[in-house]
């Protein structure tokens, strides 16, 4: 039986987890070339890609958020993939010794923000990660099941 604490957690962690993702990519989308250049900092991308990366990224950050919201089939495991590929990035950079901004958000004050700023938000990223395995743990314990992408677009 389903509790109703259960089904508010449930609901709540999804939009904040989705908030965080579509602030993140609405933020990088009003200056693409400012993320083009973070994206650059870190070193692993060829120069030809990361103005490509800089717009794709951000796009598919808002489409998660969004299909996280919806609880859309798939979302979840796509937002938990993003999370630990932007970990790694970061840790690349924290490992590195880079002085960069994390490019989390919208590039901000490269001297306010580098470096220590990828600690934080490799943290922070910690803590979403968080959110995805108690949302998979509701899943399981409760018995959601999320809905298949055209089951949002049909009429009930």
């Amino acid at each position: 039986m389903r509790s109703l604490a259960a089904e508010w957690s449930y609901l709540i962690i999804r939009l904040i987890l989705g908030s965080v993702f579509f602030y993140a990519g609405a933020s990088k989308l009003f200056d693409t070339q400012g993320f083009a250049t973070v994206i650059s900092g870190y070193g692993l991308l060829p120069d030809s890609l990361t103005f490509l990366a800089a717009i794709a990224l951000p796009v598919v950050e808002i489409i998660i958020a969004a299909a996280l919201v919806w609880d859309v089939k798939g979302s979840l495991s796509i937002y938990s993939l993003l999370l630990l590929v932007f970990m790694g990035v970061l840790a690349h950079g924290i490992n590195m010794g880079l002085d960069v901004d994390c490019g989390c958000f919208a590039p901000g004050d490269p001297e306010a923000e580098a470096y220590h700023s990828l600690r934080e938000a490799f943290f922070r990223d910690l803590v979403l990660l968080a959110g995805c395995v108690s949302l998979y743990w509701l899943r399981m314990v409760n018995s959601y099941s999320p809905r298949p992408l055209f089951a949002i677009f049909s009429k009930s």
